[in-house]
């Protein structure tokens, strides 16, 4: 027992003031050690349910995260066996404030990517607006999104614009969403006339689903129109506008062959004269 007390307080003389331990040495490497098993821990809690490609990128960051705490780790332990780290401390602390205010944007990008790949609201494949832009998510990185528009356009999306603006996600709940397309009638028009029509191009349509069965809306008496909207369900929102556009199409036809007339805006204008006097 005396041989084991004397190895632990075997010592290496640095200096006058700074004497390490193989006691000290060891504590270290317990240290060390329980902090690696608690950081695996976590990182198998956080990407248990991460597909494959999400849990690579995570890994990625998070071995960044990993070092730096195992060189705070360090600091604290060596400060503690009185090695003077207060300067190297201040250092550190003025270049790591130094980096984060000129790479403060760069920062939060990556912190917002791996809140996405954690927190699972967009997956690619997913039709996204964000900030009035609509597109299909194609990949997801640490630092940026890349969307496709209908326009066969690529949009790269910086993360943190996730944290800052309203994300609207159109294909979480399913890939089948509810469409509408609007249209005003004179007044005067047979409104039934109108539905049974705006019905029939809705179901007639090709790529409009069975069910939910398409509705119409009578939806407000405008200033110059009596307002409708014939709202239906298609599992292809990315491309809405061309059914929405065939629809047009034809409920124009109909309204012709109908004799229902589609208004434009109109103004009364009245015209007062009369007559002025100059007196000179």
């Amino acid at each position: 027992m005396e041989e084991l007390k004397d190895f632990l307080n075997l010592s290496i003389h640095f200096s006058k003031d700074i004497v390490i331990s193989v006691q000290d040495i060891i504590v270290l490497v317990v240290v060390l050690f329980i902090a690696t098993i608690v950081l695996r821990l976590i990182n198998k809690f956080i990407t248990r349910n991460l597909p494959l490609p999400n849990k690579k990128k995570f890994n990625t960051v998070f071995s960044y995260g990993r070092y730096l705490i195992y060189v705070i780790i360090l600091f604290i332990m060596l400060h503690s066996f009185g090695v003077p780290v207060t300067g190297v401390f201040a250092a550190s602390a003025a270049l790591l404030l130094g980096i984060g205010l000129a790479l403060q944007t760069l920062f939060q990008d990556i912190i917002s990517g791996v809140f996405i790949l954690v927190d699972q609201t967009v997956h690619v494949g997913d039709i996204i607006e964000l900030d009035g832009k609509i597109g299909r998510v194609d990949e997801i990185k640490l630092r940026t999104t890349r969307a496709t528009t209908a326009d066969n356009k690529v949009l790269v999306i910086p993360n943190h614009f996730y944290l800052t603006n309203s994300l609207y996600n159109w294909t979480q709940n399913g890939a089948t969403t509810r469409e509408n397309v609007t249209v005003g009638v004179a007044y005067g028009s047979d409104v039934q006339l109108v539905k049974k029509i705006l019905l029939e191009v809705a179901r007639n349509h090709p790529a409009v689903l069975e069910t939910p069965e398409p509705a119409v809306l009578f939806t407000d008496f405008g200033e110059s129109s009596l307002n409708f909207k014939v709202a239906f369900t298609i599992n292809d929102s990315f491309n809405a506008r061309f059914p929405q556009s065939d629809m047009r199409f034809e409920i124009d036809r109909l309204f012709r062959e109908h004799k229902i007339s589609i208004p434009f805006p109109q103004r009364d204008i009245h015209i007062i004269s009369g007559s002025s006097e100059i007196n000179s």
